[in-house]
């Protein structure tokens, strides 16, 4: 998928050794008009990219630091609300311009403090100095002082932060922490690097981590299995942040399983095997076996004698979650009926049971695949700007669009505004298309600036000088059609002349540089979260067990467990027509959305997400680096046990009630099921846990308001939680130390 251009050595070198002679002094400060912006604008610059699959631009794997995905010879620099500029990588002593050796930097993601008198950002150093040297790179954590007009800036790089890993996106937590995404395996085993996303097997950063530089201090706080991305800190203290959510099977194994027969998805050969545990020591299994969710929609075998639809899922949705980590869901329960514009259905064989393709009237009309690059707004809070953009070829730009989503505002009166055209979102010139942007910021004074390019159209330059797109900062400013266009840029250009080695070629780059990352240097009021309490319902079957919280949460805490309940596993979204919402608990409760079949429901079966799949590239025996996390039913967990169950599951109460000790820092998902194991209602998303902590979920896909009966969420005390802790208890007595058959790592 990634191509990649030679220009000549013959043809280069000369250029390249005057570049390396007779260098331009670097220059630290430029003029630039004076607009919009009331505050100081810190952004990056980055030599322009032609790729647009795990480079520097990417919606996904964009974390590398090989000089192929991140060219060598950006900057951070600083605009004044007077227009001038200052190029603080420079003045700190940091980048060259010319020959991009030893010393050469890329930069991106700078993140300002709150009291604003400081930022940290992510830095990569170095670059073959000479032909063929292959090294490698990591992008690294560095916190810049002096960032007034008349200041000397400093660079520190931020101690006790992983080594030998890419560290990226960093924010600042309200308690002195740094909230971050890496590449850092979910338990730092180096056997386990890296993670592969479940999509193109391709690198991807684990997810959301929180680190303490005093101390060194380390904690998951989201484990993804295809990356996170982009984390801010909203007015209310919530971590809003983009989640790659790909949860369905191996699209590269069902190429494996009938290559050459060319039908049921034949493509490849990937190679793809499973390794028999997570361990460095694991055996390579010669199969594909996936337990969890049902196969894709080109597995015909697979499909054949059954009710099943086929099954795809791919989008990145904006997530929020605690600066502990806990309460991981997406941004106030919005999921794809408020935001996606087509759903399939799960079974093809009961008329209760649609797809969706825009037949509904629901609150949002404003359909939108994918919310990147997520800012609040700094003067309404709760008003979050994005990006909707495709997968491929366009930087990760697109269409702005907006979201007002305070917490508590039900996700049934959220919806989606245009605030470009939609004809942005595609790559199709138009009278409606301005152009593809990125990173829209909103502005203290009211104002919108974001990444702009003036190019339409799938990324079709050659490398290196020929990229298509020209991203710059602009403001932001409503036109004549009633949709926002880009108006002035914010700086005049800034323009650099560099070669570097490819590393079998000298490569050279002499234009205009893209503008990227921007953010506003400005003091702002550190917010405060609401208090997490345990509800009621829940807190009086503790209460009634005889169980203090606090210790049975330290209980969880010392083995890396948590508390998963549901007070009714048998209500449901009442828009959710896609999977079964007539649903009965044998001799128990039940809830129906009209006539039709109904689904006995027995038990919610758990999955654990682990690093098995494991692929050569399907030419040779070499197995490449890296694994890919696949679906696991439940184990390490001391749940109550069962006979002639499904393996990883247990009991729906006849409340419809489930309670169960999960793993914590790991992604986990989940089913409902009858009493043969069959799946009824599946969960479509990963979910972490953290250790202790006690999740409550009113239902399984629950309401985002109303229940397929008409009805809010239910308020029943969970009698499967009373059951769980009587049997945590009995193991108590026979282990005052702490019993458990499985420990969980």
């Amino acid at each position: 998928m990634k191509r990649f251009y030679w220009l000549s050595l013959s043809v280069l070198a000369t250029a390249a050794l005057a570049l390396v002679l007779f260098r331009t002094p670097p220059r630290t400060s430029i003029a630039s008009p004076q607009i919009a912006p009331s505050y100081p604008i810190l952004f990056v610059t980055q030599v322009p990219v032609t790729a647009d699959f795990t480079t520097i631009g990417s919606t996904f794997g964009n974390h590398l630091a090989s000089t192929n995905s991140a060219t060598r010879g950006g900057d951070l620099w600083i605009r004044y609300p007077d227009g001038s500029l200052k190029n603080l990588t420079q003045l700190a002593g940091y980048g060259t311009e010319g020959f991009q050796g030893a010393d050469s930097i890329a930069v991106r993601d700078p993140a300002v403090h709150w009291d604003g008198s400081k930022a940290v950002f992510s830095m990569v150093i170095g670059s073959a100095t000479q032909q063929y040297q292959v090294n490698t790179y990591y992008w690294q954590l560095y916190e810049i002082t002096g960032l007034g007009q008349a200041d000397t800036p400093v660079i520190t790089k931020v101690p006790n932060q992983p080594t030998d890993f890419n560290n990226i996106s960093p924010i600042y937590g309200t308690d002195g922490r740094i909230i971050f995404t890496t590449d850092r395996p979910r338990n730092g085993a180096r056997h386990l690097y890296p993670q592969l996303d479940e999509y193109e097997l391709a690198p991807v950063v684990t997810g959301l981590w929180s680190l303490d530089p005093a101390t060194g201090d380390l904690q998951l706080l989201n484990h993804a299995p295809s990356g996170d991305f982009t984390p801010t800190i909203d007015s209310y203290g919530r971590v809003i942040f983009t989640q790659w959510d790909h949860l369905q099977r191996d699209q590269q194994a069902d190429a494996d399983a009938n290559y050459g027969t060319g039908q049921n998805c034949d493509s490849g050969p990937y190679g793809t095997f499973n390794y028999s545990d997570e361990s460095a020591t694991a055996q390579v299994l010669p199969r594909q076996e996936e337990h969890f969710p049902e196969p894709r929609s080109c597995r015909g075998d697979l499909l054949a004698g059954t009710n099943l639809e086929g099954h795809e899922f791919n989008h990145f949705f904006p997530w929020m979650i605690r600066e502990d980590g806990t309460d991981s869901e997406i941004l106030n329960h919005l999921g794809r009926h408020e935001l996606h514009s087509y759903i399939p259905r799960t079974f093809t064989n009961d008329p209760n049971i649609q797809e969706y393709y825009g037949q509904y009237n629901r609150y949002n009309p404003n359909y939108i695949l994918n919310f990147f690059q997520i800012k609040e707004s700094p003067t309404t809070p709760g008003l979050y700007f994005g990006v909707d953009a495709a997968e491929f070829g366009t930087h990760a730009s697109g269409q702005i669009v907006s979201i007002y989503a305070p917490p508590l505002r039900h996700a049934d009166q959220i919806s989606v505004t245009y605030i470009t055209h939609r004809e942005t979102f595609g790559t199709t010139p138009s009278a409606n298309h301005s152009g593809m942007y990125r990173e829209p910021l909103p502005l203290a004074n009211g104002e919108l600036i974001a990444v702009h390019s003036s190019f339409i159209g799938q990324e079709n330059g050659t490398y290196p000088n020929g990229a298509s797109y020209n991203f710059r900062l602009k403001t932001v400013t409503l036109g004549g059609n009633g949709y926002w266009t880009a108006d002035q840029p914010l700086t005049p250009g800034i323009s650099k002349t560099i070669s570097y080695w490819s590393p079998d070629e000298m490569v050279n780059f002499s234009g205009t540089l893209w503008e990227l990352n921007p953010v506003e240097v400005r003091p702002r009021p550190i917010p405060t979260a609401a208090p997490h309490t345990l509800p009621a319902p829940e807190q009086a079957i503790f209460d009634q067990a005889g169980v203090n919280v606090a210790a049975f949460q330290e209980y969880l805490r010392q083995n890396n467990l948590a508390l998963l309940v549901v007070r009714d596993a048998t209500t449901r979204d009442d828009f959710d027509f896609q999977q079964p919402l007539n649903l009965r608990v044998p001799g128990g409760v039940q809830n129906m959305a009209g006539p039709g079949t109904v689904y006995d429901v027995t038990h919610m079966q758990l999955f654990r997400g682990d690093q098995l799949r494991g692929w050569t590239g399907g030419y040779d025996t070499e197995i490449n680096p890296g694994r890919r996390v696949l679906a696991r039913p439940l184990y390490g967990a001391p749940n109550p046990p069962l006979n002639n169950a499904p393996l990883g599951s247990v009991l729906i109460a006849a409340d419809g009630s489930v309670a169960a000790l999960v793993p914590a820092q790991r992604a986990l998902t989940w089913q409902l099921t009858d009493s043969a194991g069959t799946g009824i209602v599946r969960e479509r998303y990963w979910v972490t846990f953290q250790p202790g902590e006690i999740r409550m979920c009113t239902s399984c896909h629950g309401p985002s308001e109303f229940d397929q009966a008409g009805n809010l969420p239910p308020t029943n005390e969970p009698q499967a939680l009373l059951e769980l802790l009587e049997y945590w208890q009995l193991l108590q007595s026979l282990d005052p130390q702490g019993y458990l058959p499985l420990v969980n790592r």
